[in-house]
């Protein structure tokens, strides 16, 4: 029976399975309501009883025969859920129908919105998505983690092996939402393997395949709908099916099994404690498989630092395997160093702990929400700068024990197939400079890459500024060495990186007189070597090493009523839920309730005709005055059209030669959020980080820049680079680490990549974006001023000055209580005064009340990512009436930054 015959077969009866049930129906329909409850009971028992004897069928039926049956019942049970998949995206779409039936304007918007087209079929589009591709397969090549390799398991000498768990087949190539990319030319799990010469156990394949139900390849919107509808799906079924005569066939087949496990993760959710834990049927898994066999390998495939510390209850855990979400080579990288054709060399870029919940930022993480502001919620980052391995190398410094309980990986570790040594050769230490050089010599058999990590530990005083123990100040990598082969590492960074910022005294930051340790290390626990700078005088810096702006606190109000973590009381200032207090201040509900200042002086001149279009300004700096002329052209109506109209292309003026320009998402390869976009995918940041290869980050915004430029995209919706606060991120795959120097350094190179051809990135989301909860419904987020410069704004102030990105987007998040899209002292005073930048903001997706035009417009945000512009037009209109002043004046310099930015760094007025 081919195909085409089984389905119409199938199809013919489901139709009388549904005729039988609507007959049923109306027999139900006519009885008592007690008669009709015993009927439907018995209608349940018939169904269990129906199911046990499909069992014991299928179990006499030969294997051709069986596998035929279970491909016509999942063909029948796809009919019936079909139906119900119809009903709620039906449902979906009514809601939608009325909505632009009652509000006709909407009607446009999304039409607009739906027919931006992308053709990615040219012959240099395809050339660019094929290389893009191939660097894929080298960044993941690169960024695996092999985590434990008892008895050198690893690489495999035998290479039959058992592979158990549905996530095999379910392979998670990257995350969901506008983090997700392009899954349809992805290497699967097992083709991954034979492309390695790895041959697998044929009839657990078949199994697997035949039971499972894969989900479809969606876009981001489907992807966060069907998270928000449906939740989120057990990665691994009761393991029933795992008969005993199925175990004594595989180990029959090779005497080697290998266990995936992975997690779901997309926008818009969160993960669990749960989550980050063996669920009892994964615990039931590999129970029943170490069981059985005695080596085993386990492959994680997660964005999140789970709990590992399982492995050391099941001895026949021989190695562990990180892939991440490894994109679409991913399966082809896990396979050659399954079998040693590639060496691993990608290091942790989070602290993975043996409790989750022992990281003090998870105490508050979570869903809280303010009794006295309507539909707020709030997040108090109690924990200050002790987060990740900050804490852990504090809490514990001088108590190995009490580490080694707490801490099963550490940040930065990773280990090899060969061995290497390194001597330190040199270093030269100043008040400007610290530098060390290491030479790095492969001692091993194989051919390999090294990463090189040097981190600090400064003075501290007990009740003074607040330090970690430990910071990474810088890192390298080597290229591949062959056996006896060296080389040499030079790794430096500024002596004012060493400082800390005192929010209290001085608002600056300052490298206090005293001793710092300089540690050349394997992580960021296990030190190689060590040398000593002794600074003799405090060094207080109060200006910006770029641009000379006075630094000083800009964030109190942020701070809130609450007590950080300290290094001199951790137990009496750890964060507690006992003292969280659900009622706002009288303080922040007046601020939070504030009105921008209405304009003063003339109304600005609108709609005047100086014969200039935007070409005639290319190459002016931004304040020459011939700017100004320019803007006086542009009428009321064009200034809010240009400001309002930022999700995903930007509005046109034709007549001053303004074009139109394409802006996408997303940080693992370009999509779109709404429809289905063929482009190169890529491993998703958090493996990229874990390259340790500043070189490969560069290539990969490079790639993604020229496939941008084929397919005419002048704008780039990443790099994605808030930091790992919690291991429960929803959105930790998309982000770099849970480091801020490792995440700046790695969004810097990504961004000169892209910009080196022309194309503009959004680094995001600007800024304390680390928790999907309530964030687009609107959430305040309490933090101390030295813990946002220090952890959250740092990264973003790295990419800044070592990447000049020419745009960013402001996050939805409410930092104390002004929304950070319409945040003056973080869009001005921070990001264009006091680090240099120089491009234009947009907003994420404007989904909340709380994400104000009139605040963005007057505050440095250019453009509303509204994906429904027409009630924020209709809203500015109203805005104008009130404050003529403000709102043209506002809007003007809006559209400067967007006009100048997109005229002097995108390709888009190329000639």
């Amino acid at each position: 029976m081919n195909r085409k015959e089984m389905k119409a077969k199938v199809k013919e009866e489901f139709r009388r399975s549904q005729e039988e049930k609507k007959a049923r129906r109306l027999v139900l329909s006519s009885m008592s309501k007690e008669d009709r409850k015993e009927g439907i009971k018995a209608d349940k028992e018939a169904k269990k009883q129906k199911k046990k004897d499909n069992k014991i069928l299928l179990k006499s039926m030969d294997r051709k025969e069986r596998r035929r049956a279970k491909k016509e019942q999942k063909l029948f049970k796809k009919m019936e859920t079909r139906t119900r998949r119809y009903i709620t995206w039906g449902l979906v779409g009514l809601v939608l129908v009325l909505l632009m039936v009652g509000v006709s304007p909407i009607l446009g918007d999304i039409s607009k919105l739906m027919s931006i087209e992308i053709s990615s079929d040219s012959p240099d589009a395809i050339a660019a998505r094929e290389a893009g591709e191939e660097l894929a397969e080298v960044i993941t090549d690169e960024g695996i983690v092999l985590i434990q390799n008892n008895e050198d398991l690893l690489p495999l000498m035998d290479k039959k092996i058992n592979v158990f768990g549905y996530s095999a087949i379910n392979f998670r190539i990257g995350g969901g939402g506008s983090g997700g990319s392009d899954a349809s030319r992805a290497v699967g799990f097992f083709q991954g393997l034979s492309n390695a010469g790895i041959t697998y156990n044929p009839s657990l394949y078949d199994f697997y395949e035949e039971t499972n139900e894969a989900g479809e390849n969606k876009t981001g919107l489907m992807q966060v709908a069907s998270m928000i509808v449906g939740g989120k799906e057990e990665n691994e079924p009761a393991i029933d099916y795992l008969t005993d005569q199925m175990m004594s066939d595989a180990k029959d087949y090779s005497d080697q099994a290998l266990i995936v496990l992975s997690n779901t993760s997309v926008e818009a959710s969160d993960a669990s404690f749960e989550e980050l834990r063996l669920s009892q049927n994964q615990k039931d898994l590999i129970d029943r498989v170490t069981r059985e066999f005695d080596h085993v390998v386990l492959v994680l495939n997660t964005g999140n630092a789970r709990e590992l510390g399982f492995i050391e209850d099941y001895p026949s855990i021989k190695s562990v395997v990180w892939v991440g979400t490894p994109g679409p080579k991913g399966a082809n990288s896990l396979g050659k160093v399954l079998t040693g054709q590639v060496n691993p060399s990608g290091r942790l870029v989070d602290t993975y702990v043996y409790d989750v919940e022992s990281h003090p930022s998870t105490v508050n993480f979570g869903d809280y929400d303010y009794t006295n502001i309507d539909g707020m919620s709030f997040l108090e980052y109690e924990e200050g700068i002790y987060v990740g391995y900050r804490y852990y190398e504090t809490k514990y410094a001088g108590d190995e024990t009490g580490y080694e309980k707490a801490v099963q990986f550490p940040f930065g570790y990773g280990l090899s197939y060969t061995d290497f040594t390194w001597e330190l050769v040199g270093s030269q230490m100043n008040e400007e400079e610290i530098l060390v050089e290491v030479k790095v010599t492969n001692r091993g058999d194989l051919a390999g890459k090294d990463v090189v990590q040097v981190y600090f530990t400064p003075p501290y005083t007990v009740g003074g500024i607040e330090k970690s123990a430990v910071e990474l100040g810088g890192y390298g990598k080597t290229e591949l060495l062959e056996p006896g082969e060296s080389q040499e590492l030079t790794i430096s960074f500024a002596t004012r990186d060493m400082a800390s910022y005192d929010m209290k005294d001085l608002e600056a930051y300052v490298l206090e007189a005293g001793d710092y340790e300089i540690k050349v290390s394997k992580n960021v626990h296990d030190v190689v070597e060590s040398v000593i700078y002794t600074l003799d005088d405090s060094i207080v810096y109060t200006s910006d090493e770029v641009t000379g702006t006075t630094i000083e606190n800009q964030f109190d109000y942020a701070a809130g009523d609450l007590t950080y973590l300290s290094r001199s009381d951790f137990d009496g200032t750890y964060p507690s839920l006992d003292d969280m207090n659900f009622a706002a201040s009288e303080e922040a509900l007046a601020a939070y309730h504030e009105e921008p200042e209405k304009g003063t002086g003339q109304e600005p001149k609108t709609g005047v005709d100086n014969g200039i279009v935007i070409t005639d300004l290319k190459g002016l700096d931004y304040d020459d005055p011939m700017w100004n002329d320019f803007l006086d052209q542009f009428t009321l109506e064009e200034l809010n059209e240009l400001v309002n109209n930022g999700a995903y292309r930007t509005a046109a003026v034709e007549r001053l030669g303004v074009k139109a320009s394409l802006l996408l998402d997303g940080p693992a390869g370009l999509n779109f959020f709404f429809k289905a976009l063929t482009a190169a995918s890529y491993p998703t940041e958090v493996l990229i980080a874990s390259t340790w290869n500043d070189d490969i980050a560069y290539a990969y915004g490079e790639a993604v820049g020229k496939e941008a430029r084929e397919l005419g995209i002048h704008g780039w919706y990443a790099p994605a680079m808030n930091v790992h606060r919690s291991p429960l991120g929803g959105r930790n795959f998309e982000y770099f680490s849970e480091d801020p120097l490792l995440s700046g350094k790695m969004s810097a190179a990504v961004t000169r990549g892209a910009q080196d051809q022309d194309v503009m990135v959004f680094i995001k989301h600007f800024a304390l974006n680390e928790q999907e909860i309530n964030a687009r419904s609107g959430v305040l987020v309490w933090a101390n001023e030295q813990a946002m410069r220090e952890i959250y704004l740092r990264p973003f102030e790295i990419a800044v000055k070592e990447g000049d990105p020419h745009g960013a987007m402001s996050s939805f998040i409410l930092i104390g209580t002004k929304w950070a899209g319409g945040n003056e002292d973080l869009l001005q005073d921070v990001l264009r005064e006091e680090w240099g930048f120089d491009g234009l903001v947009s907003t994420d997706a404007v989904l909340g009340g709380f994400m104000d035009l009139n605040l963005a417009i007057r505050n440095g945000n250019e453009l509303m990512l509204s994906m429904l512009p027409s009630s924020n037009e209709k809203y500015f209109d109203e805005l104008y009436k009130e404050d003529p002043v403000g709102v043209v004046q506002g809007a003007r310099d809006r559209v400067h930054a967007i006009c100048y930015t997109l005229l002097n760094h995108t390709y888009l007025y190329e000639e």
